[in-house]
């Protein structure tokens, strides 16, 4: 319970009976706390609890372990994907509130002074494709964790299948957006109105790990199953190399290729090559991942930073650029272990990027308020304007609190600094129904309303690898997977 609730429930009490009621009050809340995080760890117990649809939101609850915490954290925030879900589809929503867009760029381009008076709402029906990959695998952790039924689980995974099978694709690859009502693609820009491989192999993601994690032989699992085996059998990620040592992010039966936009590295995309490299059906060439990502002249960086060496990403002003290029793939990739043919090491990559940009807000040479040790993490959100991909070199002074918080495994001492000081310290300003809203600064004041499902997915994932590796531990076992490591020249403790 709130303090705030608290503080209105003794303001209806006499003062007579103020101290007396507020004793017994205290040994109730202490006694509703303990109650709680006993259901949650005998539920964590009961790995086949059957029916359960409703996951209760909860206040800032004092005295937590980091583990409790954690719990607490991951729970409330896939509530974003089991409450807050398209109800028609299952899809996940791209945001939680709702902003006017003709296109989703006019909404983004706020924050670079570009006027925005479109008409049309962005938000109600806008399913995210690659955050509904986010949100499947969030999905398995509830199931694991007792928050929600098998069951019931894989019924709602059922419906995001069925619905995906109808609705528009291209070549086997789903657009960025789709109208979780009707399935029909919601274009991004004039040219984006078509396929998003980039998306799609977040989405494939999801449901890879699901396939491997509802493995079953009963009749719904096993009809999952075949939804899924047909959804990765189709995409088609060879046809986005438009016959050259590229892959291309887009395609468009309006607009064929004109977007001409590669899948650069380094960034968040390498989930992208090694889904393209595993495909049974349709896989890409080494030489095209050779190309366009390790070819590319952002790839390889190598220089150190506030004394840390940053193997990739040769975004020297940007000292690595946002988190998220740490987050997206590695939500199924484990890291640890993980190096490619030219003996860069993914952990350390994790690892020293995410310090650099810990390391950069305490510097804060553009001395922002409330930057510090333990408030922390630029990453790609919404802004008190628009939506940036904040970083060192775009920093507005905003903080997202899932840049440290995913950061879980690979910063825990400091990532654990900063969710405390997230929850307990700022609480009463960011922490809702959906766990942590999507940004905040103080020094403009500013606190969001608003949740991602880019942004809540990785928390949930992120800490539950750090926890357990459930994720990782799926995914990384998967025959195709590893297959499409090795052709790429990747070595991995879950492989010889």
């Amino acid at each position: 319970m709130s303090s705030l609730i608290l503080g209105r429930i003794k303001h209806s009490i006499p003062s007579s009976r103020l101290i007396a009621e507020t004793v017994k009050m205290k040994r109730t809340i202490a006694f509703a706390i303990a109650v709680l995080l006993t259901i949650s760890v005998t539920a964590q117990k009961k790995k086949s609890v059957v029916g359960v649809d409703t996951i209760a939101p909860v206040g800032i609850i004092k005295g937590l372990t980091d583990d409790q915490l954690m719990e607490a954290v991951e729970r409330q925030t896939f509530r974003f994907f089991w409450h807050g879900a398209h109800p028609v589809s299952g899809l996940a929503l791209e945001r939680s509130n709702t902003v006017m867009a003709e296109h989703y760029w006019d909404f983004i381009n706020e924050a670079w002074g570009e006027p925005n008076f479109s008409t049309t709402p962005f938000g109600p029906d806008a399913g995210a494709i690659g955050g509904t990959g986010f949100g499947i695998m969030s999905t398995v952790v509830a199931v694991e964790r007792g928050w929600i039924g098998r069951d019931t689980a894989v019924k709602r995974l059922c419906k995001i299948a069925d619905f995906l099978i109808n609705a528009d694709c291209y070549h086997g690859i789903y657009p960025h957006f789709m109208n979780g009502r009707t399935g029909k693609t919601i274009k991004f820009d004039r040219l984006d109105d078509g396929a998003d491989i980039v998306e799609t192999s977040y989405l494939l993601m999801g449901f890879l790990c699901a396939r491997e994690y509802f493995n079953k032989d009963v009749p719904r699992e096993v009809y999952l199953r075949k939804r899924i085996n047909q959804m990765w059998g189709a995409a088609n990620w060879n046809w986005h190399t438009n016959n050259q040592n590229k892959l291309l992010w887009h395609w468009s039966p309006n607009n064929d290729f004109d977007m001409n936009f590669p899948v650069w590295g380094w960034n968040e995309c390498l989930i992208t090559y090694i889904m393209a490299a595993s495909s049974p059906n349709h896989s890409i060439a080494k030489a095209v991942y050779d190309g366009s990502w390790v070819g590319s002249p952002g790839f390889k960086n190598g220089r150190e930073y506030y004394g840390y060496r940053l193997p990739l990403g040769n975004y020297d002003k940007d000292k690595g650029g946002p988190l998220f290029f740490e987050q997206y793939t590695f939500q199924g990739i484990d890291p640890n272990g993980l190096k490619d043919s030219l003996d860069n090491d993914y952990f350390e990559q994790g690892k020293n990027h995410t310090l650099i940009n810990r390391a950069y807000c305490i510097e804060n040479p553009k001395k922002y308020k409330g930057y510090s040790d333990k408030c922390w993490g630029l990453t790609a959100g919404d802004s008190y304007k628009g939506y940036v991909a904040h970083s060192p070199e775009n920093d507005f002074g905003v903080i997202q609190p899932t840049a440290a918080i995913s950061s879980m495994p690979y910063t825990p001492k400091e990532s654990m600094e900063a969710l405390r000081y997230f929850y307990y310290n700022l609480g009463d300003k960011i922490w809702s129904k959906y766990g942590f809203v999507d940004g905040f600064s103080i020094h403009h004041n500013w606190y969001a309303k608003s949740h991602l499902a880019i942004d809540e997915g990785p928390i949930v994932v992120m800490l539950e690898n750090y926890r357990t590796g459930l994720l990782w531990k799926l995914f990384m076992k998967i025959p195709d997977i590893q297959n499409g490591l090795k052709k790429l020249g990747f070595t991995s403790p879950y492989f010889k």
